[in-house]
């Protein structure tokens, strides 16, 4: 069903040429499609022992945590804040199951009003709601570009658990009229086992592949990689992140404010707004489950990183539905046009502790490797060896039910997150940047110029057909 990249010659990349005579009608996303959400169980191949792990994993996963583990409803997790942007990380990874992307109220599978909204006053909280966070948008963190961190969208000042907390928000309104924010949103979890077990040598491989057609499209990349051993860092929107611990430790504490064995020092610890011990997430001594014993299953004893970790390793891909016709031509015009030059269809894992996830050919649709996006899409952030315009090539397996596109969620239509990889003009479709950077055709360096250009090339059914074929992933 899936072609090669490998097989992908030169002449059938450039022969978007004679494809069609141009863009001759209306095109449409047909949307987040519905059914059973296909995603958010175990690995298939799993044995009972790591089943088990990884169903324990998940309800630490789901798990809402409060300022001290008093408020009702949070199961005793503690370390809430001082700053936050979610309560837990089932709270911003939920569409379309547990370890997605950012919910929303047009989902079909989960109908909910964007979850920050009530975050901001509850339990007493006396936040004011951004004006960038709206019920029917995406989750968002905050960046500032002019210190590239992310700055909590609340508090925890006027919770029931935070008594004496003064600490105010940001100035959102400010640094939006200064054109000094940025947004992200929440990337989709599920299957990341796999590419975490992904050698090196196979995605360095992978992005070497069919240089010539790649240069003819001004497609080059590289990769984002670890300051200390070199080797390929792959998680996050900017493949900053080394490991899934270290991406759960981060998020851990600058998504919820929770210290932890990775990241354990407080945010924002100002007086006043510090309650707990530090780390606030650490590896149990006593099975906080059973009284005095030091006896506990791998999930009871380890931390919730490491129960994050493993919900994220041991998690199956999404499904794809791709058999109708105008998607299986979709399938192939994808690749024709040079989009798979990027979004590579397969990779392949190394050997795996865990059964039956070694040696493995899955499809997630990316080559994991960073490419300039040009100024429709930089964010003016840097983050390791990725530069301000340059993100990792998003995975599109379960794209057919996101609901929002692009690393800020600025669409909810997939032709529109299409045509932002262009330039802006020339017959592109322009969609605003958030830094206030006016795309501009003739200085654009995104990598993905000349690609969108072949897009635009084809007929109004050939593009549609693409639109097809992505929503099924």
């Amino acid at each position: 069903m899936r072609n090669s990249l490998s097989s992908v010659s030169t002449c059938a990349a450039l022969s978007f040429l004679v494809l069609g005579a141009g863009n001759l009608g209306a095109q449409t996303d047909p949307g987040p499609r519905g059914g059973p959400a296909g995603a958010g169980g175990a690995y298939p191949t799993l044995n009972s022992n790591e089943r088990f792990f990884f169903t324990q994993a998940q309800t630490r996963f789901e798990a809402v945590d409060s300022v001290s583990g008093t408020e009702p409803g949070t199961i005793g997790n503690s370390g809430l804040g001082p700053t936050f942007n979610g309560n837990s990380c089932a709270q911003c990874h939920s569409q379309p199951a547990v370890g997605g992307s950012s919910p929303g109220f047009a989902s079909k599978q989960n109908p909910v009003p964007n979850p920050q909204v009530a975050l901001a006053t509850r339990y007493g909280a006396t936040n004011t709601v951004p004006s960038f966070i709206t019920a029917n948008g995406p989750v968002r963190e905050a960046r500032f570009v002019s210190d590239g961190g992310v700055h909590g969208l609340y508090t925890i000042r006027g919770r029931a658990d935070a008594p004496g907390c003064t600490l105010a928000q940001p100035d959102f309104a400010g640094a939006l009229a200064n054109n000094n924010v940025i947004f992200r949103i929440p990337t989709p979890l599920f299957g990341l086992g796999l590419v975490e077990n992904t050698p090196d040598a196979t995605l360095q491989s992978n992005l070497a592949a069919n240089q010539f057609p790649k240069m003819s499209l001004g497609i080059a990349g590289s990769f984002n990689t670890s300051g200390n051993d070199g080797t390929i860092t792959r998680f996050g929107w900017k493949a900053q992140n080394k490991s899934l611990l270290i991406f759960s430790g981060e998020a851990y504490n600058v998504e919820i404010g929770v210290s932890n064995e990775n990241f354990p020092n407080e945010r924002s610890a100002v007086a006043g707004c510090v309650f707990n011990p530090t780390p606030e997430d650490a590896t149990n001594i006593i099975n906080p489950n059973t009284t005095n014993s030091t006896i506990g299953t791998a999930s009871e004893m380890s931390s919730d990183i490491v129960n994050f970790a493993a919900f994220m390793r041991m998690s199956a891909p999404p499904a794809s539905t791709t058999s109708s016709p105008s998607e299986q031509s979709g399938q192939s015009l994808f690749t024709t046009v040079g989009c798979a030059f990027c979004h590579s269809p397969s990779l392949t894992t190394a050997a795996s502790i865990f059964t039956g996830m070694g040696g493995v050919t899955y499809h997630a649709f990316s080559d994991f490797a960073l490419h300039h996006m040009g100024p429709n899409l930089a964010d003016g952030i840097t983050q390791g060896s990725a530069g301000p315009d340059e993100f990792r090539t998003a995975p599109l397996w379960g794209l057919g039910q996101r609901l929002f596109f692009l690393h800020d969620g600025r669409t909810s239509d997939l032709l529109q997150a299409i045509e932002a990889h262009g330039c802006g003009s020339g017959g592109f479709q322009t969609v605003s940047s958030p830094t206030g950077s006016a795309p501009n055709n003739q200085s654009c360096n995104s990598e993905a110029k000349a690609v969108i250009g072949n897009f635009n090339s084809l007929s109004s059914s050939q593009q549609q057909d693409i639109l097809n074929f992505l929503r099924s992933l």
